[in-house]
């Protein structure tokens, strides 16, 4: 298999399938080309169908995988009500981005390299995932709206967008059910309020992992233990 690899890459192959040339290498080492190509043939589309564009519309998360231009990756999740990704067409979708922490990681990822993939998982009913993989680009919100009136403007200052993300879709299909937890949503009266945009330290999750009091240790700063030091303003 090594002699087939060639500075990390696998070596081109002839033939055009779904997929990557590495997944293809590892395939014939391991014997699952034949159940690959079932997958590719039965499962793997170049749009979105129309299940695939309901399934979309009523999603309230995602998980977004990005890299950058030398191929270092990042993995982050998106939420918003259902709806907040919207399918323009079976080869378009766009999802707004919030106000975050202001690191605009998956942001500089696509002006860098605009290849994404999505992952959308239903937890609750069906219990189905799906695979959205395609080219990136980011659009004001202005930009958005003036081809796109029809798009809401959300009540929510929170959840006002200055860029859009539009993602063409190359490739779509299922990812399937067999491991995914059933789960149960939480009745919306037992619910806490979501604080779309909040900059309020602790409703954030504070310092869960510790990351800054560590930075932030006795010997270097002193402050009252009700103030979040600054490296935890975002």
């Amino acid at each position: 298999m090594a002699t087939e690899i060639e500075h990390g890459r696998a070596a081109e192959q002839g033939g055009v399938r779904p997929g990557s040339d590495g997944e293809h290498l590892m395939q014939r080492h391991l014997g699952t080309t034949e159940r690959a190509d079932r997958f590719y043939d039965d499962q793997v589309l170049d749009q979105l169908n129309p299940r695939m564009r309901e399934f979309v519309g009523r999603q309230e998360m995602f998980f977004l995988a990005s890299a950058d231009r030398r191929g270092e990756c990042d993995s982050t999740f998106r939420a918003g009500p259902p709806g907040f990704v919207r399918v323009l067409d079976e080869r378009t979708l766009i999802y707004p981005e919030y106000r975050g922490n202001g690191v605009m990681a998956s942001m500089g990822n696509i002006a860098e390299n605009p290849q994404v993939g999505i992952l959308m998982v239903d937890f609750t009913r069906d219990r189905i995932g799906l695979h959205v993989n395609g080219r990136a680009r980011i659009l004001l919100d202005e930009e958005v709206r003036a081809h796109h009136p029809e798009i809401p403007l959300d009540p929510a200052p929170g959840r006002r967008a200055r860029l859009w993300v539009e993602v063409t879709v190359q490739e779509a299909y299922i990812h399937c059910a067999k491991h995914i937890p059933h789960m149960q949503k939480v009745p919306p009266q037992q619910r806490a309020a979501r604080d779309w945009g909040t900059d309020d330290y602790r409703r954030k999750g504070g310092d869960f992992f510790g990351a800054a009091e560590r930075a932030t240790a006795p010997s270097h700063h002193a402050r009252h233990p009700d103030t979040a030091p600054a490296s935890e303003v975002y």
